[in-house]
């Protein structure tokens, strides 16, 4: 049994999905594991990830604005604003999405689905420099 950890970064643009598929099948074929698990954690607690569609664009749109209606900014709801009225209402959708991602490999590649993307999902309002933990285990 082989694994590899490694952490990479990725800027994103501000609120909205981040699609980062090739750059992590990518280190996957490179670490000559043919089948295994690939575990993905975000060290962050205002962005998240997810596996969502990659086809439609308006998946994703429409996914980032239910999250904007669900829970809203500015609201005056929140005590906690110490980097400014988006602070809160992104810890809380980090809170109802997730900080970790497990994807099986077969035959080295990411083992997606074929309309299967994955996203760093940013909840704060401007760029962010995130930092995904990537742990690969497999033969």
């Amino acid at each position: 049994m082989k694994q590899s950890l490694i952490e990479l970064s990725f800027e994103t643009q501000g609120s909205g999905l981040t699609d980062v598929t090739q750059d992590l099948n990518k280190w996957v074929r490179e670490q000559n594991i043919i089948q295994g698990l690939l575990t993905i954690f975000i060290r962050h607690t205002s962005a998240s990830l997810t596996i969502q569609e990659n086809a439609d664009p308006d998946v994703l749109y429409d996914l980032h604005k239910f999250f904007e209606k669900l829970v809203p900014q500015g609201e005056r709801l929140y005590r906690h604003d110490a980097e400014g009225p988006d602070d809160m209402p992104a810890h809380i959708k980090s809170a109802l999405t997730q900080s970790q991602i497990s994807i099986p490999v077969m035959d080295g590649n990411l083992a997606l689905g074929t309309w299967q993307g994955i996203y760093i999902f940013e909840h704060r309002t401007h760029p962010h420099q995130r930092r995904l933990l990537l742990h690969l285990t497999g033969e």
